[in-house]
């Protein structure tokens, strides 16, 4: 029989590890916005279009976690067992991303960041529709108030912005199609192995992309290389950026559950914020605050009934 002292550190055990999972994703999700600051930045002060930046942004990825990944873990580290769906998955992932930059280019980050939000409500009906996942009328509500809450925010920018106040919402159902893609191909391949290879499809998606909206004359695939040191430095610090704190998340999701880690999510919103405010001196209006609050409020009641579902599941 265990003593007492064994029995208190393997109870410990999965408690601190949560705890650990929580602080990293916090980390993370305060750290990743500063992504599309650099990427505002960039269209903003230096110039270059956002289809540049997101191919940047997969470029220095790769050049910065590459060189690692095959010093710590050799060739392996591309062997993957469905290397098309994981290369679709990084095209996918290059195209929200693209999006994702066009729309801060003319947006405010946080408007932005809280349409995108509608996100996790694609990827509950995307799961209901073809994985069988039993959503009921309770989340199915949810994710309608949510998509209201969206809309709220939506509006006074589509007056101002026009169709490009509806890029976040394409950019979501783009990113809810590789999250459930993540979930169709299961554990087939290592995450190091799926980041990897899904940074190489974003690479190769973005370079034909570029080529193809520069030769359409579309000023927002215009190529250029960095006008000055400090568009070089943000550049770099964009692919690290990617590269390391998505790390940080996979490290997050393998210390603490899924369930536990997704309200994090939302922190993004106050670090897009505060970024917003101090860069570019966007703040969003209190009708947006409304709107946000909504989308907030809805994710939540939905990560909390499917928690409650999964707990169900497990005692049953």
């Amino acid at each position: 029989m265990a003593s007492s002292s064994q029995e208190s550190a393997a109870m410990s055990e999965p408690h601190q590890n949560s705890l650990q999972g929580m602080a990293i994703m916090s980390g993370a999700m305060f750290i990743l916005p500063t992504m599309d600051a650099i990427a505002k930045y960039m269209a903003t002060f230096e110039a270059m279009s956002p289809g540049q930046v997101t191919f940047y942004r997969f470029f220095f990825q790769i050049a910065c976690t590459l060189p690692i990944l095959f010093a710590l873990f050799g060739l392996k580290a591309l062997s993957a067992k469905r290397p098309w769906m994981n290369l679709l998955r990084g095209a996918l992932h290059g195209g929200a991303s693209l999006l994702f930059f066009v729309a801060v280019k003319y947006m405010p980050l946080a408007d932005v960041f809280a349409i995108y939000f509608v996100e996790p409500f694609m990827l509950t009906a995307l799961s209901a529709l073809f994985l069988g996942d039993k959503v009921g009328w309770r989340r199915w509500t949810a994710i309608v108030v949510g998509f209201g809450g969206a809309m709220i925010v939506i509006q006074p920018s589509y007056e101002i912005f026009g169709v490009k106040a509806l890029l976040p919402v394409a950019c979501a159902f783009l990113f809810s199609l590789y999250l459930f893609l993540n979930r169709a191909i299961g554990e087939a391949d290592s995450p190091l192995t799926m980041q990897t290879m899904a940074g190489i499809g974003g690479t190769v998606f973005m370079a034909a992309a570029l080529f193809l909206g520069n030769r359409s004359g579309n000023a927002d695939f215009a190529v250029s290389l960095p006008s000055s040191s400090l568009g070089l430095i943000l550049l770099l610090a964009l692919g690290s950026i990617s590269g390391y704190a998505h790390m940080l998340v996979v490290r997050a999701f393998r210390l603490a559950p899924l369930s536990l880690l997704a309200p994090f999510q939302y922190f993004e919103i106050i670090s897009a914020t505060v970024l917003g405010y101090a860069l570019f001196n966007d703040f969003p209006s209190f009708s947006k605050w409304i709107g946000i609050f909504i989308i907030v409020a809805s994710g939540l009641f939905i990560i909390w009934r499917e928690r409650l579902q999964a707990q169900s599941l497990k005692s049953s």
